[in-house]
């Protein structure tokens, strides 16, 4: 199972499952028609391949004289990884030695393959009998959780989330229209504007190893959060900006990729993107005796109870529903019925781990941090885009060498949509008003603050707007008769005047101060 939904109930969850399942019977329908077809019968023996050579004497008496001392270590409840790694060594290596002592010539990988299953055995029949976890956990109970934003201050945004032994610094980067990554895949091509990358360093799980290329699995979880966040980003007449989450793993048990989407939330909601709500991640596990059916769902799994159960289904969403799920199961199938208790048991636990983050930020940043990137977003008519960009884009060139601004303009719905993005306001200020001079006109009825910029005897021009000069007639200066403007105006003043109207033919501009002013009593 695998798949992004937009908050779906669990209810429609398993619904929409069991939709795909009476679909899939006429599929597996034709594959059983066709291997007849082919002369391949259900009674005809499946293909043989070498096994292992097997000793039961060696197995049974391995498996009676370690299952009570693995039972006992994993019943302990460790919360501790190395501590319960070394528990099952000291059972592995007491028994060991007194085994060599008694079979000097003993298949040292045959007790290795043996012992692994006694041990695997004796610790799901622990959690399954005793309804605890390895590290003394109830089922449904989730690990310590403990976050922080703004963790690295230079980031756009940031957070750090631990969960138990795993843990994840997200930082969240937000950039301009020409950052966007391009989409060209045998079946998808164009731009996306929200990117995430996950990184497992070996040392999150204690190994030395180079860092080389993102393998499938990091390529895989990095996916699964992607769809988990974009669920909630803000539509892009909202949010102006090119995304990239990079979620770096410091340490790992179980549930990073789940912790990526935790972090991710959280740096994102600290950059100031209005996220319509906090996305968490859960991963859920099952533990199911083969010859009783008897089961466990277990909560937030560990890597051990990952690696020993039958399943890794992770799941992800809002208090409102599901976001992302994909599972891993190792058995030949789920019933509804487990399949409906690990999705309620895994909603439970997300809304818990909503709760805890909430405690860190409940809601989005109000403001963007001092060094993010300014941006603005305006209309121009589309007659004006090519004066804007200028023969060769030599004006708009110039706009962003002497504001310091990014300009993108784009023709959509017969518009020309201008994004503007600078590092600080002043710079964001200079290049909308560099484009206004160009494209906006003024409209009759409106009130401007203009400048004075000459006066004659019969009115003043006065600039409404860079480069946009109106007449302001002597008239229209104050309700009273004047016969001159001297020591009324003067060049350079700033005055407040209405657009009362705009000559057909000529296109000039009548404007007056006097509308503006009360009437004298």
């Amino acid at each position: 199972v695998e798949g992004e939904m937009k908050e779906v109930s669990e209810e429609e969850m398993v619904a929409a499952i069991a939709f795909g399942h009476e679909a899939i019977k006429a599929q597996v329908q034709l594959q059983k028609d066709l291997a007849e077809a082919v002369g391949r019968t259900p009674e005809a023996q499946p293909r043989e391949y070498p096994k292992y050579a097997e000793n039961d004497a060696l197995k049974t008496l391995i498996h009676e004289g370690i299952y009570q001392g693995a039972y006992e270590v994993a019943r302990t409840g460790n919360t501790s990884k190395a501590g319960r790694k070394e528990g099952f060594s000291g059972v592995k290596k007491a028994f060991l030695d007194k085994l060599v002592a008694e079979q000097p010539e003993l298949d040292m990988k045959m007790f290795s393959r043996y012992y692994s299953s006694a041990e695997k055995k004796a610790i799901r029949d622990m959690m399954v009998k005793e309804r605890v976890r390895l590290d003394g956990r109830q089922l449904t109970e989730i690990r310590p959780i403990w976050s922080e934003i703004n963790y690295l201050p230079g980031a756009h945004g940031s957070a750090i989330f631990t969960r138990g032994e795993t843990q994840s610094l997200t930082t969240a980067t937000l950039g301009t229209k020409l950052d966007e990554q391009i989409i060209d895949q045998p079946l998808q091509s164009g731009y996306s504007r929200f990117m995430l990358h996950y990184n497992f360093p070996g040392f999150s799980t204690g190994e030395v190893k180079p860092n080389r290329g993102a393998g499938r699995r990091e390529i895989g979880h990095g996916n699964l959060a992607a769809r988990s966040l974009k669920q909630v980003l803000p539509p892009d007449e909202e949010n102006p900006y090119t995304i990239r989450i990079v979620s770096d793993i410091l340490e790992s048990n179980g549930s990073s990729s789940m912790a990526t989407v935790c972090a991710g939330s959280l740096a994102l909601m600290d950059a100031g993107v209005k996220l319509r709500s906090a996305v968490a991640g859960i991963a859920m596990g099952l533990v199911q005796d083969k010859e009783t059916g008897e089961y466990a769902v277990l909560s937030d799994i560990l890597g051990d109870e990952d690696h020993l159960g039958d399943m890794d289904f992770k799941v992800t969403g809002t208090e409102k529903g599901i976001c992302a799920c994909q599972m891993d199961i190792k058995i030949q199938g789920l019933s509804n019925e487990i399949l409906t208790a690990a999705l309620h048991q895994a909603r439970e636990g997300r809304l818990h781990i909503l709760g805890e983050m909430a405690k860190t930020i409940a809601a989005p940043a109000p403001e963007l941090k001092a060094h993010t990137p300014r941006s603005h977003k305006m209309l121009i008519d589309k007659e004006y885009i090519g004066a804007v960009i200028g023969p060769g884009g030599k004006v708009i060139q110039q706009i962003q060498k002497d504001t310091g601004a990014t300009v993108i303009i784009e023709e959509k719905d017969e518009k020309g949509h201008v994004s503007i993005y600078a590092a600080n306001q002043d710079a964001m200020q200079g290049a909308i008003d560099r484009i206004r001079a160009i494209a906006a006109q003024p409209e009759v009825g409106e009130t401007y603050k203009g400048k004075v910029r000459s006066i004659q005897p019969y009115g003043a021009f006065v600039e409404i707007m860079p480069g946009k000069d109106g007449l302001l007639h002597i008239s229209e200066v104050t309700h009273e008769r004047i016969a001159s403007l001297e020591g009324v105006l003067e060049v350079g003043q700033e005055i407040d005047v209405k657009l009362v109207d705009i000559d057909k033919k000529t296109g000039k501009y009548r404007l007056s101060r006097k509308v503006l002013l009360d009437k004298p009593a």
